[in-house]
């Protein structure tokens, strides 16, 4: 059995493919603008997907996983026309070369996080995003991946993983969740931090029994955001009304002071936490509970090491120069808002 790995040197291809290849009668071609991570790997094309010629690559193919992803490389820039064309080009190469399978990465987020959403979310749900490019732009390539369905009747597969951590490698969606996480309201999501290890194994499950359909990726349950920030050990969050807290957002963004696009507020503040009972059908199980992975995943900061007491000393003194910065963006917008 062929299997072509889009991204196959990133966070997520890297462990799809160092598992896949464990098995003997399966062979791993990857694809990456770097290069390869993974060992013993079939073969491995260097390039961008819009300028390979995938016709070539995927030649006697049974299956492609697009795990590649242009987000991340350059956190001020909105990468949706990027991912989008590179998965119009995968999906028509994957038609022209009978392909059987398409599995394609994409995220819980697609649900959209709002006040009414049931506490989890199964695949049933209806896809709905909240307004955030991202998870707008994985509803938009999920659709491309429905209409390769109807026109080739091969398997598409839809992987929707929460929010994905690891030591040293987190998403963008996770470092913005928790710059989020300190504007706003007094909200208390529920909350899920998924390892990459266990959304590796998911992935190589759901290729080897080349399963079909919707599968969401999470751990068992979820935890408060609460207690994710008593975990970390951040700053108190800034009294700031939710609807000035999302302006914030936009006025940093747009300026360049931090990585937090658009439209996260509404993933830090409402709930979006799926369940994981479809894909345990198959015999997952993580091995990472929602806590264990944000450990692993946390950078301690001297901030965290403070007790209490002192924490709210420097709180109360402005000493952080980021919370300065997000500030002086609410005082201008403050103005604005209520001018």
């Amino acid at each position: 059995m062929r299997i072509v790995v889009t991204g196959v040197a990133g966070a997520v291809g890297s462990r799809v493919a160092k598992a896949l290849v464990a098995y003997s009668d399966l062979a791993v071609v990857g694809i990456d603008r770097v290069g390869a991570q993974a060992e013993g790997l079939a073969g491995h094309h260097l390039g961008d997907l819009r300028a390979l010629d995938l016709d070539e690559i995927f030649d006697g193919a049974d299956t492609v996983v697009h795990l590649a992803s242009a987000y991340g490389r350059n956190e001020f820039v909105d990468a949706s026309r990027h991912d989008t064309r590179a998965a119009q080009l995968m999906l028509d190469a994957a038609a022209r070369a009978s392909v059987g399978q398409v599995v394609l990465l994409s995220s819980a987020m697609v649900y959209g996080a709002r006040a009414e959403n049931p506490i989890p979310l199964t695949e049933h749900a209806q896809v709905r995003p909240s307004a955030l490019a991202f998870a707008e732009n994985k509803a938009t390539i999920e659709r491309l991946g429905q209409e390769w369905q109807a026109a080739t009747n091969g398997k598409l597969t839809i992987v929707r993983p929460s929010t994905a951590v690891a030591s040293g490698r987190s998403s963008w969606v996770a470092k913005s969740m928790q710059l989020a996480a300190g504007l706003g309201s007094d909200s208390d999501p529920p909350l899920q931090f998924l390892h990459l290890d266990d959304l590796a194994g998911a992935v190589e499950l759901l290729v080897r029994s080349q399963q079909a359909g919707v599968y969401n990726v999470a751990p068992d349950g979820w935890v408060r955001a609460e207690e994710v920030r008593s975990l970390s050990g951040r700053a108190p969050r800034l009294p700031i009304p939710s609807q000035l807290a999302d302006e914030i957002v936009r006025f940093s963004w747009n300026r360049g002071i931090v990585a937090t696009p658009p439209g996260i507020m509404h993933y830090a503040t409402e709930p979006w936490v799926v369940s994981n009972d479809r894909l345990r059908d198959l015999g997952w199980e993580p091995s990472w509970s929602n806590v264990e992975a944000y450990v692993d995943s946390f950078d301690p900061r001297p901030w965290a090491m403070l007790n209490a007491k002192r924490r709210q000393q420097i709180a109360l003194g402005g000493a952080s120069v980021g919370i300065a910065a997000v500030a002086g963006a609410a005082r201008v917008l403050s103005k604005r808002w209520r001018g």
